[in-house]
């Protein structure tokens, strides 16, 4: 089986809010998803399993970048190529928009999105020294240039 990727609706509020509290020490609420709606220049697609949402990801349309925000799966549908489907379809649909490079901040001991991320062409191009808390840790500053 594979999962539903559609745009975010309002609908999905709710349950991506409860999702990033199951995954994040530092959660997005339920008002900063609604927000996204309304931003012309965010790009946000929700990854459906069943007909619930299962996670998301998303982007804000900087010129010709896009840097990525938010990648996230609930931890029980990891390892179905969720979190690669869905980043697929948002680098489509941004150079669809005429963004030619996307950047993003990854955990520097996320090593799953790390390697994620290099499959999809991103190098790391430096590191922010504790730009996470709870637990502090650095960043890895990734870029995927054409």
């Amino acid at each position: 089986m594979k999962p539903v990727i559609r745009p975010l609706r309002a609908e999905d509020v709710p349950a991506l809010a409860q999702i990033e509290r199951e995954i994040f020490s530092i959660p997005w609420s339920e008002r900063a998803f609604a927000e996204l709606l309304e931003h012309s220049y965010s790009l946000y697609l929700v990854a459906e399993w069943e007909g619930l949402p299962v996670g998301c990801a998303g982007l804000t349309v900087l010129g010709n970048e896009g840097d990525i925000e938010k990648v996230m799966v609930r931890e029980a549908f990891r390892g179905r190529g969720i979190a690669a489907s869905m980043l697929r379809e948002l680098m489509e649909a941004g150079e669809r928009l005429g963004i030619t490079e996307f950047t993003l901040e990854v955990r520097a001991g996320n090593l799953p999105a790390i390697r994620l991320y290099e499959k999809f062409g991103f190098v790391s191009e430096g590191v922010r020294p504790g730009f996470y808390e709870k637990p502090a840790e650095d960043a890895v500053i990734m870029w995927r240039r054409q």
